[in-house]
């Protein structure tokens, strides 16, 4: 049997947060959660998530900021990321000008429909 698969939440809209939990574990994944960037970063430093789902915009510090962090970070940098994100696509052309870091796995737009959710998910931890 495989291990359970650990995802890190980073959300600042606690409806939205206790959403993604709900979903998340009532489909056999483990989670952890932080309501903003340095709460995120310094979680995913203590435990070693398989994956994070990153919001964008956040109090204290960016989704962008902390996504910079994640993948500057040596032991950080190999975990996957999936951007959520109320902003439109203007994100995506401002992560391509972030030459030196890899791109995120996913890029989901929110609302966030759990079924596509899942789906990214499980494609990315399955690799």
């Amino acid at each position: 049997m495989s291990e359970t698969k650990k995802i890190l939440i980073v959300e600042d809209e606690q409806d939205i947060l206790v959403y993604f939990e709900a979903v998340f574990q009532d489909n056999g994944f483990d989670t952890v959660s932080a309501e903003d960037g340095i709460e995120g970063f310094e979680l995913a430093k203590s435990e070693k998530p398989d994956l994070i789902v990153l919001d964008v915009t956040m109090p204290k510090q960016s989704g962008l900021k902390t996504y910079c962090q994640y993948k500057r970070h040596p032991a950080l940098k190999n975990i996957p990321v999936i951007i959520v994100t109320a902003v439109n696509d203007s994100f995506k052309v401002l992560l391509d000008e972030l030459e030196d870091l890899e791109l995120p796995k996913g890029i989901l737009n929110k609302p966030i429909d759990p079924q596509e959710l899942l789906k990214v998910v499980r494609g990315i931890l399955s690799d």
